[in-house]
């Protein structure tokens, strides 16, 4: 089993075969909601089986559409019907998107409850469920959000090991991330066995690395933005084609390196035969470069300087700069857009 820490007051648990003790004991709990989706339904069940809380199951639909107002007003009327109360706890179990939700939804009611999570997905595991970041869709993608951490995440690799390959490989996207930013252990791992990397390597030193920055700066006011590479790109290509999140990522991943590669000789062309090899997405051909451009100048990671980037002087070596016209078109252009 490896446990966590992010700041002390959030613990993040991997193992196998947990089945039992997702909350943390506390005396004065009464009630618990668990927020899920159809995937996870069966899981959701059993962890909330296992409470010694009174608790409700409450369904998201899922992906992306979990992620707005209407369902938020829904989830938000159960929790009163529930009468949910300060001392009590909120549970997500599921993908990326339910996380993402209940932190959301734990940070608001009462001004702030006791959040859990569970992820059932890769790329909930490795990232949306890591770090305290929530969020609701308005307007784009995670435009509305809070940070509020867990007290808990608990990630079950046998759970991992059942995952179809479309949905382990979104997760393989930002697990290379994290690799490249901050753990070149994680990169040699994905050279050595493509889409069929270790869950029991990748998984605990991803989150370590997430773990690490976000250590370092809990309010992305810094370092935590070198979490962000391959988003800038990566969430106007999302929003744009409806590629899932993971493989947007991927995408932007290979975007970013084109730049990198101008600015520090970063091997590109390495890279992108490395993301192929998983068997994610190396670009997203014919996605309009306007639109593109417009998404990215509504992105949270704009400043007052222009267009953010991470960028790569090498593995393990990733820097957030400024990007001008020229670098966003080479990064655009370097991915099919036209």
């Amino acid at each position: 089993m490896d446990r966590i820490l992010i700041g002390g007051a959030s613990e993040i648990v991997v193992d196998r075969g947990i089945s039992g003790g997702v909350l943390p004991e506390r005396k004065d709990r009464e009630k618990a909601v668990v927020l899920t989706q159809p995937g996870a339904r069966a899981v959701a069940a059993d962890l909330a089986s296992s409470m010694d809380a009174e608790h409700l199951i409450v369904e998201l639909p899922d992906r992306e559409e979990a992620k707005s107002l209407g369902t938020l007003g829904v989830v938000y009327d159960r929790l009163a019907e529930f009468n949910l109360g300060r001392h009590d706890t909120v549970v997500g179990v599921g993908g990326g998107a339910v996380t993402d939700v209940a932190g959301f939804v734990a940070a608001t009611w009462l001004r702030g409850v006791e959040s859990v999570l569970v992820p059932t997905t890769m790329l909930g595991a490795v990232d949306a469920a890591i770090g305290g970041k929530t969020g609701i869709n308005v307007g784009g993608k995670n435009l509305v959000g809070a940070f509020w951490h867990p007290s808990r995440v608990v990630v079950d690799l046998d759970v991992l090991d059942r995952l179809p390959d479309a949905i382990r490989l979104e997760g393989d996207a930002e697990a290379l991330k994290t690799g490249l930013i901050g753990d070149p252990e994680i990169v040699t791992e994905y050279e050595r066995a493509g889409g069929r990397a270790s869950l029991d390597v990748i998984v605990p030193r991803s989150i370590a690395v997430k773990a690490a920055v976000v250590n370092e700066d809990f309010r992305e006011s810094g370092r935590r933005a070198i979490l962000n590479f391959g988003h800038t790109i990566g969430h106007a290509v999302e929003v744009v084609t409806g590629l899932p999140h993971g493989f947007s990522v991927s995408v932007g991943m290979v975007a970013a390196a084109a730049v990198s590669n101008r600015r520090y000789g970063f091997d590109h062309t390495w890279l992108s035969r490395l993301v192929f090899s998983i068997g994610l997405p190396v670009a997203a051909a014919g996605v309009p470069v306007d639109t593109c451009r417009e998404l990215v100048a509504r992105d949270k990671k704009r400043s007052a300087e222009g267009i953010r980037m991470v960028l790569l002087r090498a593995v393990g070596d990733p820097v957030v700069e400024t990007v001008t016209e020229d670098e966003l078109d080479l990064a655009l252009r370097s991915i099919g857009a036209e």
